[in-house]
């Protein structure tokens, strides 16, 4: 029987133990709880041979990044003994694992390389169609490939090339690819809304400052927490009258500089507040990146939380999954800076986005009351 007809039957209509011994892969958890029976599991998987690669495909659905790295290795286990038995894993059964949606990205994905190996000619076929593919690696493939081919097109006809590179970065999600794309259209005289790109909130009520000597106010929920009211005059740090200040950055990635907006404190916290519209219910993944203790709340919920200070800040650092609900719409991010002396440990900055889990913006509208409304 050929090795398409077994993996499918494999996949279809199991013999039975395969899909225990990877359901005890995909058990596997931190601190290595699960590991020895993943460990017999995986042997006794990689030992049935090419029957096992559809199934182990599949498995990748629903499993976690541990689990992914076992199966991952048992694929390629599986894949590498069969090519060198001369039992070539069959390029097609792998394409049609490819094209179905309902697959993990993951598994999807570690079919695409295993598939390219087998078919050079693969790439040319599939990625025309990935450009909005919902796994991210295979998107960037989809969009470096248009890039190359356009970058080609520029030496001969610019006005072409700069209609395909307009039409390119709606798919692109990697900053890299972002960022290039946007210094390519600049060249040609093509200005682009890069926060609208990404989803970035731009405009700010900043609520300031309360305590955070000793490092003690992240763990206390100041008023703001409790609901933001844009007519309080309670008092804040110091016992001083809280200040509301409306700031708007320019910064493409929206980076809100809190030294130079507020003034240089150290042992305080700051929060950010926005309202957004949106116009339907979905779910939603509030990015943010900060160098300081932060957390994140979205529509009064906690999100996420980390208490560290000054390790950097990136784009897309810290992540907090929600629902925005049809309408209005509260965000509150709590930005602590400590007492640190050190040159590096002054920033005290944060920026925000909305997007999809593959990071591409939402829409919506910031309907943030002016202070006093």
């Amino acid at each position: 029987m050929k090795w398409a007809s077994l993996a499918i039957l494999a996949l279809c209509n199991p013999d039975g133990d395969l899909p225990a011994l990877l359901d005890k892969i995909k058990a596997v958890r931190a601190e290595g709880e699960g590991n020895p029976e993943a460990a017999e599991a995986w042997k006794q998987v990689v030992a049935r041979g090419p029957e096992a690669l559809l199934p182990i495909l599949a498995a990748f659905d629903g499993a976690d990044r541990r689990a992914a790295n076992w199966l991952r290795a048992a694929l390629d286990a599986v894949a590498e003994d069969a090519i060198a038995k001369k039992q070539a894993p069959d390029a097609k059964a792998l394409e049609t694992f490819i094209l179905d949606l309902k697959h993990s990205g993951e598994g999807r994905h570690a079919a695409y390389e295993w598939l390219v190996r087998l078919d050079p000619a693969a790439p040319e076929r599939l990625l025309p169609g990935m450009l909005e593919d919902p796994d991210r690696e295979l998107r960037r493939a989809a969009v470096a490939r248009v890039v190359a081919a356009t970058e080609k097109l520029l030496k001969t006809d610019r006005e072409a090339a700069t209609e395909a590179y307009r039409k390119l970065l709606p798919a692109a999600r990697d900053r890299d690819q972002v960022d290039a794309l946007v210094k390519q259209l600049q060249a040609l005289g093509i200005k682009t809304d890069v926060q609208a790109h990404y989803g970035v909130i731009a405009r700010w009520v900043l609520i300031a400052s309360f305590d955070n000597t000793g490092m003690a106010g992240f763990d206390l929920a100041n008023p703001p927490e409790r609901g933001v009211d844009l007519r309080a005059r309670s008092s804040g740090k110091g016992g001083a009258p809280v200040r509301f200040v409306e700031h708007a950055t320019a910064d493409p990635v929206g980076k809100v500089d809190l030294n130079a907006v507020l003034g240089k404190e150290m042992g305080a916290t700051a929060y950010a507040y926005a309202v957004v519209d949106s116009p339907e219910e979905r779910t939603v993944e509030l990015r943010v990146g900060s160098n300081n203790a932060v957390k994140l709340f979205l529509n009064g919920k906690l999100g996420f939380f980390r208490h560290e200070y000054h390790h950097g800040m990136k784009m897309d650092q810290y992540v907090a999954r929600g629902r925005l609900q049809k309408g209005r719409n509260e965000i509150l991010l709590k930005i602590c800076q400590n007492e640190q002396k050190e040159d590096w440990a002054q920033t005290w900055s944060f920026q925000a986005r909305l997007c999809d889990a593959l990071g591409g913006a939402l829409p919506f509208n910031i309907v943030t009351p002016k202070p006093g409304e």
